[in-house]
């Protein structure tokens, strides 16, 4: 769910993550189909720019070029009849996986049974598809909400009126507002004096423009819960335009090097993140599916655990890319979710 195309990991950064060397004609010691190599799997995103998903992306493509796999990328432009569309295209193309990244599962029930009456493979990121034959890859989004506001109420107490981002629709988004009604319901000075959101190919400036209104109207705001790094990116910009970034505090979820460069400058109202590493996500998807594609079983719930990142413990640590924050903090770097011995995945 992004919309400034920003930077992608490079190949350089995707080099510390996971061997690049993917053996040609295979990989030694894998099971049919993977010990010939050429398997064709399809990725179709609902959305593809954006930091956070150019990095999962990078973190497929690296994980599947180690498999040997013929990854066919679909880009995602916030359109579910198009993202239909891709998913019949990958069908004809004779793929033996299907990654489906994000997504509205109204607009998806449909297809993805066609593909899986063809004996597809198919594996959800963040859109809950409720069909048993899928696994479903998350970012554990309830603990990334929780950790989040865990450290909401160590800054702040509970006793504050917030701001809160949401667009109901999306799944991780929605798994994330749960934890915030617990939050609220168990603490009752927490006042939710606003809430809006956008997500489309312009989230963080539209967030912005709806920010601007929302904090204009509710001055007495002083904590803003965005669990989107998007969605935090549009209100820090919104409390610069307005010269209050010093009397107000964002929390959000996910984090790329954008995200890190502007958590750590001077005078920055973002003040945590909780994210797991994309690439590492994207990973584990094409995993998932390789599995699958194996005959081997795989977990119907596949979460990959996030990290609390703090504004002063980035700050502390000299973090300014994603590639350091790698290095620096190994639990960001790698998950053991859905892999086996014949799967690649060395890191640095």
């Amino acid at each position: 769910m992004k919309s400034l195309s920003r930077l992608a990991l490079s190949a350089a950064a995707v080099s510390l993550f996971f061997s690049q060397a993917a053996l040609a004609g295979g990989v030694s010691g894998a099971p049919a189909p993977f010990d010939k190599g050429g398997v064709k799997v399809a990725l179709i995103s609902y959305i593809s720019a954006g930091d956070f998903f150019q990095a999962y992306q990078a973190g497929a493509e690296a994980q599947a070029k180690a498999l040997d796999i013929d990854l066919r990328v679909f880009p995602g432009r916030q359109n579910a009849a198009e993202q239909r569309e891709q998913i019949l295209q990958a069908i004809n193309l004779g793929v033996s996986g299907i990654v489906i990244d994000h997504g509205l599962p109204e607009s998806l029930g449909d297809v993805v049974q066609k593909a899986l009456d063809k004996g597809i493979k198919v594996v959800a990121f963040d859109v809950n598809l409720n069909n048993p034959k899928i696994p479903q890859v998350e970012q554990s989004d309830h603990q990334l909400a929780e950790l989040a506001l865990k450290q909401v109420a160590k800054d702040n107490g509970t006793n504050f009126k917030a701001g809160y981002v949401y667009v109901a629709g999306f799944a991780p988004l929605d798994r994330r507002n749960e934890v915030w009604d617990t939050f609220k319901k168990q603490n009752a000075g927490v006042i939710e004096k606003a809430r809006f959101g956008n997500v489309s190919d312009t989230t963080a400036t539209s967030t912005a423009d709806q920010a601007k209104a929302a904090l204009t109207a509710n001055p007495e705001i002083s904590v803003i819960f965005a669990p989107y790094d998007e969605f935090a990116r549009g209100v820090k910009l919104a409390a610069n335009d307005l010269g209050i970034a010093n009397k107000l505090k964002i929390y959000s979820a996910d984090v790329s090097t954008a995200d890190i460069q502007e958590i750590t400058e001077p005078g920055s109202p973002w003040v945590a993140t909780v994210a797991t590493n994309p690439a590492v996500v994207g990973a584990v998807s094409i995993r998932a599916a390789a599995l699958q594609i194996a005959g081997q079983e795989v977990p119907h719930q596949i979460a990959v655990k996030p990290t609390l990142l703090t504004q002063e413990g980035l700050r502390a640590a000299g973090v300014k890319t994603i590639e350091e924050l790698a290095q620096k903090v190994p639990a960001f770097n790698a998950s053991d979710a859905v892999t086996a011995s014949w799967i690649p995945q060395k890191l640095f």
